[in-house]
């Protein structure tokens, strides 16, 4: 199966999508957003593809988001892209893409929506936190 995540290695929620991915037998393609951002059309597209606006997309914790006066309910969606591509730490993450779908994957177990059945064996997060029971049955 073709899987793209846009990860971030720094971020915990990323990191536990990528596993719950290869926990799955995939190895995705890893899409290091922070160095090579999308284009603003393939952001957009990402963005409606997952059936998210814009201002659902963006990533205010952490982020020159206030600074920028992004906030500003009259900034329209083709300014935030474009902040959002220059200032790549502005796109949320993680998102996934897979023949099944896309999604903004917050929580991380988001992710089980767009893959195929789980295979059998347990999953937990870095924090421990169950994720798939013994036979692979979703517990959270």
């Amino acid at each position: 199966m073709d899987v793209t995540i846009y990860h971030n290695p720094a971020c915990g929620t990323s990191r536990n999508t990528l596993a719950l991915i290869r926990h799955h037998g995939i190895e995705p393609t890893i899409l290091a957003y922070l160095e090579n951002p999308p284009s603003v059309d393939g952001l957009r597209q990402m963005i409606s593809d997952a059936g998210l606006s814009v201002r659902e997309a963006i990533r205010q914790k952490g982020t020159p988001y206030l600074d920028l006066g992004l906030d500003d309910p009259g900034l329209s969606d083709d300014a935030l892209l474009a902040a959002m591509v220059d200032i790549p730490i502005l796109i949320n993450r993680p998102f996934v893409v897979t023949p099944l779908g896309t999604r903004l994957c917050r929580p991380s177990e988001l992710v089980l929506d767009i893959l195929p059945a789980a295979p059998q064996g347990e999953f937990r997060k870095e924090d421990g936190e169950q994720v798939l029971d013994s036979e692979g049955k979703r517990v959270v």
